[in-house]
């Protein structure tokens, strides 16, 4: 079973917001595939979506954790399942990368991402793969915080759908012909949106 995890915060609030991007691209994938809902026990710290892709089972999971916190939703999820780390994606949004470029790596560190960082924690090291969509850059690093919680603004709304359906493109990539695949498909895009002047 492959287990897809988008990282976020739960509530309207932070439904369109920057740190929310990943939720996006969950519900992108459930409305392709008709995932349905996962049963998970009462006062549950997640929300999970199960699905067919050819022979594989797939899930599809928000924790209902706030975003600092993820890790305790993988715990839970991990507690009542298992996990297979070679199964696992994690999505998540990134500062440090142009507005809308997508990135896949097998590892690496949170970079500041208090989300990675709690699933870090949880799992004990950072062995675990992840796709990263660029939000845009703060303003300084004073304005961080803040900004991960503003809503995407005019022009930059086109943009991240965009990369909202190619993230979703890349985790089935991900999933039919495994990371490197991927990551040689959607990395490119990457790299092309850095190089623009």
């Amino acid at each position: 079973m492959a287990l897809v995890v988008g990282l976020g915060n739960p509530g309207a609030r932070y439904t369109r917001t920057r740190h929310n991007v990943a939720w996006r691209v969950i519900g992108r994938l459930r409305a392709r595939w008709g995932a349905e809902p996962l049963a998970a026990p009462a006062g549950r710290s997640y929300e999970a979506w199960r699905a067919t892709r050819g022979e594989r089972e797939v899930v599809l999971l928000v924790p209902h954790t706030y975003m600092n916190r993820s890790g305790e939703a993988l715990a839970a999820w991990r507690a009542e399942h298992g996990l297979d780390r070679e199964s696992l994606l994690v999505v998540a949004d990134d500062v440090y990368l142009p507005l809308g470029a997508l990135r896949l790596r097998p590892r690496g560190s949170s970079g500041g991402h208090r989300g990675l960082a709690s699933l870090e924690a949880e799992l004990g090291d950072r062995e675990y793969a992840r796709l990263r969509i660029g939000v845009g850059a703060a303003e300084s690093a004073a304005a961080l915080r803040e900004h991960v919680l503003e809503e995407f603004e005019g022009p930059e709304e086109e943009v991240v759908e965009q990369a909202v359906e190619r993230a979703a493109d890349a985790v089935e990539t991900w999933l039919a012909r495994g990371l490197t695949a991927a990551m040689n498909a959607f990395n490119r895009t990457a790299i092309e949106e850095e190089q623009k002047p």
